[in-house]
């Protein structure tokens, strides 16, 4: 009769495959699971740089922040020369020459630094331009709340910048019966005007 059993320390190479094959799996999840902490990370973090953003404000108009503006392109991580991925943020100046800019760069500079990001970099993004367009609803909701009438065509038609300044609605009562008085108000984006149905002054922000 022939023995069945195995000699101490012969290989099965049955048991050796389905070891083989438990290992792979417990290493693939492993990968999985670590893959997924740093998914999870990543997506933790982008929502911490989105939200520091939100609070750094516009210094000409500081009811908006860069966020409500549309300056802020792109929250993303590149691969650095060290291994790393390093955190970009690219931003778009809101004209060429604007005072604000580099106020604005350094309060974004301030608030990753404090919010944990000392590495980070900021990106400056200058196609496509910026327009008025970029604005969101929330800011111009701000806007008008504030006394700053929003701006009320787009600038992708460009007739509406040849055609002679239509008048806009006022962010103090509503009305519509309102004069230019300025081609410049409080800033070089906004244009001064005046209410005749309730004779208050408002600076309306320019289609740009």
């Amino acid at each position: 009769m022939r023995d069945s059993t195995q000699s101490q320390g012969s290989r099965d190479p049955r048991r050796e495959r389905l070891d083989a094959a438990k290992r792979a799996r417990l290493e693939e999840a492993g990968r999985l699971e670590e893959a997924g902490r740093l998914e999870e990370a990543g997506r933790l973090d982008g929502e911490r740089v989105w939200q520091l953003l939100e609070a750094v404000a516009d210094p000409e108009i500081p009811v908006l922040s860069v966020l409500d503006l549309g300056i802020v392109r792109y929250v993303r991580w590149v691969p650095s020369g060290e291994g790393l991925d390093r955190l970009h943020v690219g931003i778009t100046p809101t004209y060429s020459g604007c005072p604000a800019t580099e106020v604005i760069r350094q309060a974004i500079r301030r608030a990753l630094d404090e919010g944990g990001f000392p590495d980070a970099l900021i990106d400056e993004v200058l196609a496509p331009a910026w327009s008025s367009d970029w604005l969101t609803e929330g800011g111009r909701k701000k806007l008008a709340s504030f006394g700053i009438a929003p701006p009320e065509h787009t600038v992708s038609d460009p007739r509406h910048i040849l055609r002679a300044p239509a008048p806009v609605t006022c962010p103090r009562c509503g009305g519509r019966d309102t004069q230019r008085v300025s081609e410049f108000g409080s800033t070089p984006c906004k244009a001064h005007y005046r209410c005749t149905a309730c004779l208050e002054p408002f600076d309306y922000f320019k289609c740009l």
